[in-house]
């Protein structure tokens, strides 16, 4: 849980930061969609990304247009296949991205004391989860009582 709550706390940082420059605001969307285009390798098209993301096609093209008119993204006709357009990098798009980058990694520089707080919560998680895991393992069962018969031999 603490995990958890520090990655979300640095991603909140990164976003908080992000918004509070002169740049623009991007959707969850907008951003998985940049992100994927620039960190995966190329050819990118509307119907791959829609795929890829699990998305429809109109909501990548929503999200592509507002791209393309931040100039993060560029589409290009395929010379092979006249139905693909293809989605491009494009130099503006590379430097938010590395621009957003620095934001995460300012996010996740923390200091000691913090570290220190997470690995006392991340050992007190282990520790109950130790004792959860020993309570619910099933007791070594007890022999059965001695029958009549090996009593009366006895």
């Amino acid at each position: 849980m603490a995990r958890n709550l520090k990655a979300l706390g640095l991603w909140r940082t990164a976003l908080v930061a992000s918004v509070r420059q002169d740049g623009p605001d991007l959707s969850a969307r907008q951003l998985a969609i940049l992100l994927q285009v620039y960190l995966t390798d190329p050819p990118h098209t509307v119907r791959g990304l829609a795929a890829l993301l699990n998305i429809s096609k109109p909501a990548v093209t929503r999200a592509l247009d507002r791209l393309s008119v931040l100039s993060f993204v560029k589409r290009k006709r395929d010379l092979e296949d006249k139905r693909n357009v293809l989605v491009q990098r494009t130099v503006r798009g590379s430097v938010f991205l590395s621009d957003f980058a620095e934001l995460v990694i300012a996010a996740g520089a923390v200091t000691e004391e913090d570290m220190a707080v997470v690995r006392a919560e991340d050992a007190l998680a282990l520790a109950a989860k130790a004792r959860l895991e020993a309570n619910l393992k099933p007791t070594a069962a007890a022999p059965p009582p001695p029958s009549v018969e090996a009593t009366a031999v006895l």
